[in-house]
Parts: structure tokens; C-alpha cells; sequence
């Protein structure tokens, strides 16, 4: 699958809220590094955690806006109903993302999910 087809797959997947099939298109030693993380978040049981704690709080969805793909990466610019935006790069070997850094504003995310702001990003 090139970088767009997963990308694709990802974004059905989040659209549906499926953990099992978002945790599936990353490698196991995948690299998911958003700018509202203190560190990146390594491994699929890492980035599976974090997808249970998003999905279990807040309802997401992911609106494609633009995907381009050069060489083993997608750009993916997003919106959502509410009104908040972003951008995700992945890079994808083999069939399976490696490495996806995205980017969002965290505050606004809270204040248009109606959620009190946490001290740490993935705490619940």
C-alpha cells in the first residue's frame, strides 16, 4: 500500500473509532509524536493506549482536507466538525506507518470537546 492508501485506511479507522485496526497500520515499534506529547509515544501498546484515552473522552472525527504523498510520506491537513484543524506527516514502510508527527492546538481541542484541561495531555 503506498503512504495515501494507508492514510486512507487510517483515517476510516479513526472515523469508526476502531483501535484495533488504527493500532494494526503502525509498525510495532511505530514513533507517534503529536506536539501536545511530552515525549513520543512508542510501540503499538503505547500508541493503543492513547487511542483508548482519546476515543474513551472525546468524539472524533477526522475530515480530510488535503493528502499528498512524497516519496514514504502522506501529509494529511484535517478538519473536524467543530472546528478544530491540523496536520499529520506519516511515513510509511512496508505497508505500515513507522513514524507520524501531527500537529493541533490542545486547548482548543478540550474547549470544543467540552473537556476540563488535564494536566498532562494523555491523562484521564
Amino acid at each position: 500500500m503506498t503512504p495515501k492508501n494507508v492514510v486512507g485506511a487510517w483515517i476510516e479507522a479513526f472515523n469508526a473509532a476502531d483501535v484495533d485496526t488504527l493500532v494494526k497500520l503502525y509498525a510495532p515499534h511505530a514513533v507517534n509524536d503529536q506536539v501536545v506529547f511530552a515525549e513520543p509515544l512508542r510501540g503499538r501498546e503505547a500508541i493503543r493506549s492513547m487511542f483508548e484515552i482519546e476515543f474513551g473522552r472525546a468524539q472524533m472525527t477526522c475530515i480530510e482536507e488535503r493528502l499528498y504523498e512524497c516519496g514514504d510520506t502522506a501529509i494529511l491537513q484535517w478538519r473536524d466538525p467543530k472546528g478544530l484543524r491540523g496536520c499529520g506527516f506519516f511515513q510509511v514502510k512496508d505497508g505500515q506507518i513507522v513514524h507520524q508527527t501531527g500537529y493541533f492546538d490542545q486547548l482548543s481541542f478540550f474547549r470544543l470537546q467540552g473537556i476540563p484541561v488535564p494536566e498532562t495531555y494523555l491523562e484521564t
